[in-house]
């Protein structure tokens, strides 16, 4: 009887463990992130909670667009822990995302954040891929005020597809979701990751996995 108890009260712990992986509940009121300490937990230390002030959760300027003169047509404007200290540990950050025409976001995925993104102004394209071995591609044309979803994990994009510029706000359930993009991390790694092994991933000649690592390797140090 009680091995079995012992056996139950296990499998209910290992539940619970699959069913909250993702940022830790909170608990206390707030951890304003003090970087000057030499301490770190999963997040910052926290500053000492009397010393909190309306500005550890505050942030202007989110209503200015951010510089789309790039390659991609794109810009990200964080709001992170780095931006808002009083973020720290509790599970969540944002992002303004600007396009100007044909703007890209380009391939990525986020491996501890779901996303939930919003469109403010323009039309935009976006889409993510399932995981193997359906690798089933969803995608869909949003207007302003629309909301879509990118899954934890999953490889997602999003484009400008309208005639003029267009702003998202996305919502990302982690204070450090993390950001990986497919292109960079394939062609762009330091140091490089062997061509062979690329050319015969891709199925294509070495000279063209060269090319693009090349590319990457100048976007990286520009």
């Amino acid at each position: 009887m009680v091995n079995h108890i012992i056996f139950v009260l296990s499998l209910l712990a290992f539940t619970c463990a699959l069913a909250f992986a993702s940022d830790p509940s909170p608990v206390q009121d707030f951890c304003i992130a003090d970087p000057a300490s030499s301490g770190r937990v999963n997040g910052f230390a926290c500053l000492d909670p009397k010393l909190a002030q309306a500005d550890h959760f505050f942030l202007s300027g989110l209503d200015k667009a951010g510089n789309t003169s790039n390659p991609l047509s794109s810009s990200v404007t964080p709001v992170t822990v780095a931006q808002i200290p009083g973020l720290n540990i509790l599970g969540i950050t944002l992002a303004r995302l600007d396009y100007a025409p044909w703007g890209l976001i380009p391939l990525h995925f986020h491996p501890r954040a779901t996303e939930v993104l919003t469109v403010l102004e323009g039309s935009l394209y976006v889409g993510f891929v399932t995981s193997n071995p359906n690798n089933q591609f969803i995608s869909k044309v949003l207007q302003k005020g629309d909301v879509f979803v990118f899954p934890v994990g999953l490889i997602h994009f999003q484009q400008n597809v309208g005639q003029g510029k267009a702003i998202s706000i996305s919502a990302l359930s982690s204070q450090n979701p993390g950001i990986i993009t497919v292109a960079n991390a394939v062609f762009g790694s330091k140091p490089s990751i062997a061509d062979d092994i690329l050319s015969k991933a891709f199925q294509v000649d070495k000279s063209l996995i060269d090319y693009l690592q090349a590319k990457f390797y100048l976007i990286r140090i520009q």
